[in-house]
């Protein structure tokens, strides 16, 4: 069945056929393409441009199509090209030549703009949802580590003491970011494209209005050119999946260091890994490094959508049919890893010994103990030198700065003696420095605490705004 054959007089080339069909991955879209198809239905009736009876019985009709393909008794074959044919096909089956009326006001170009709307606002919404619930789960560990010290690095150099609790935040508002972009995406999702045609609109009577409502769009494009055309609302969720899976490879590629030996911060459960089929002793984070394997596959698609875009003349072309791949690969990606990725940080052990070893050794209280020198009145540039000069001393000496004696201290710095005491030490400890990081944002376990507990407020309201209309 071709919508389009009366003016062909030879039939399509088999090969022709099947690379010309997107019906082998549109089909996902039927649901949306049926729920598209009744609100244009009711349209039509309502405005007379078909009988009140003929809409109905266009309406049941659809309602039996989609209960047929989803318990499988409908034949989804390449010769039906697409999933809009597929349905329109398997609708005059069942109620005759009346079916055909259904796309009376209507093409193809502004019915898939529709369905692929349809679909991305419902896997939007289901996204959303799933990043705050993994938020939460990352403010519930951020209160559980905010006592676990930890060294905190730049250039994977130790730098200054942290805890492992304002470290998981940092993630927190990484994601926070991600929801929000998605969130705002959304808006730009929820616009009526049907009503637009091929490319300029319709002479018929339509209620664009009437089906933006039945529909729940916030409003109706304006331009019908390229309302069939763009594909930047695509764009753009692609642009925020590719930060967020760039987020998560970031974490994954964390908990993939801190459970090496090397580090031991952590062990991920066994659950959350694989084992050598050579070596009996490894215990392998799989489940990161896949994660952190799937963000090229994510950018690709981005690429790839902004590669077919760059180059077409408005208004529809037949390139758009590789909008769709791409985009449901990502939503099926983004949906298994927010599934798994929380069970995986909920489930792992923590060495807490390790990593409080770990944030004691590697001068990272040097940075403290120049504030201590700059509160005796120390130009912060002169104390920066002192602080440099006694970490070369315990360099040589194979020593951290807390192993430095007092008389020592004085030693090296005879012309300065009495900016040392008993209360450098107190500097130098790794609890007093995460402690007394009291400024707003900073790692004290007080201020984690402050802001978990301000995020979990927010979170509570946000989680109701969610709209409640995905199906993915």
């Amino acid at each position: 069945m071709k919508q389009w054959g009366g003016r062909f007089q030879q039939k399509t080339d088999k090969l022709v056929e099947e690379f010309n069909a997107s019906l082998g991955f549109d089909h996902r879209l039927y649901y949306y393409d049926i729920m598209g198809s009744k609100a244009h239905a009711r349209m039509l009736g309502q405005t007379s441009i078909i009988s009140e009876d003929e809409a109905e019985l266009i309406i049941g009709g659809l309602e039996k199509v989609r209960e047929d393909i989803e318990k499988g008794r409908v034949e989804l074959s390449t010769d039906l090209e697409d999933i809009h044919t597929a349905v329109e096909k398997n609708l005059v089956d069942k109620i005759g030549s009346v079916g055909g009326k259904l796309h009376t006001a209507r093409s193809r170009n502004d019915q898939i703009a529709l369905d692929i709307r349809l679909f991305l606002r419902d896997a939007s919404a289901s996204l959303q949802d799933k990043i705050l619930i993994f938020m939460e789960s990352l403010l519930e560990m951020a209160h559980k580590y905010k006592n676990y010290i930890m060294p905190g690095y730049t250039h994977l150099q130790r730098a200054q003491p942290v805890t492992l609790g304002h470290h998981l935040l940092a993630y927190y508002f990484k994601l926070k970011r991600d929801y929000e972009k998605l969130k705002e995406g959304y808006s730009r999702i929820n616009i009526l494209p049907l009503g637009s045609c091929a490319l300029a609109g319709t002479s018929f009577p339509i209620d664009r209005e009437f089906v933006a409502e039945e529909l729940n769009f916030d409003d109706i494009s304006k331009n019908s050119m390229d309302a069939v055309s763009e594909r930047d609302f695509l764009i753009e969720f692609l642009s925020t999946a590719a930060t967020l899976i760039m987020h998560l490879s970031r974490f994954s590629e964390e908990l993939i260091i801190w459970s090496t030996s090397e580090f031991d911060f952590i062990e991920l459960a066994d659950s959350y890994t694989t084992g050598s089929s050579i070596m009996p002793q490894k215990k392998n984070p799989d489940v990161a490094e896949l994660v952190r394997g799937k963000t090229g596959r994510i950018y690709g698609h981005l690429q790839q959508l902004l590669t077919t875009l760059k180059g077409l003349p408005l208004a529809y072309n037949k390139d758009l049919q590789e909008d769709k791949e791409g985009v449901f690969d990502t939503v099926d990606t983004l949906n298994i890893i927010l599934d798994i990725f929380p069970g995986m940080l909920e489930s792992m052990s923590v060495n807490r010994e390790k990593m409080l070893t770990a944030a004691r050794t590697g001068f990272t209280s040097a940075t403290e103990l120049a504030n201590f020198l700059v509160r005796q009145g120390i130009p912060f540039r002169d104390a920066h030198g002192i602080v440099g000069k006694a970490v070369l001393f315990a360099l040589k000496e194979d020593v951290e700065l807390t192993e430095i004696s007092l008389s020592e201290w004085k030693n090296l710095f005879p012309d300065k003696e009495e900016l040392f005491d008993e209360d450098l030490f107190d500097a130098l400890d790794v609890k007093t420095c995460v402690e007394g990081t009291i400024s707003r944002g900073g790692p004290a376990p007080e201020e984690t605490q402050k802001v978990a507990e301000q995020e979990k407020k927010w979170l509570n309201t946000e989680r109701e705004k969610i709209p409640c209309l995905y199906r993915c």
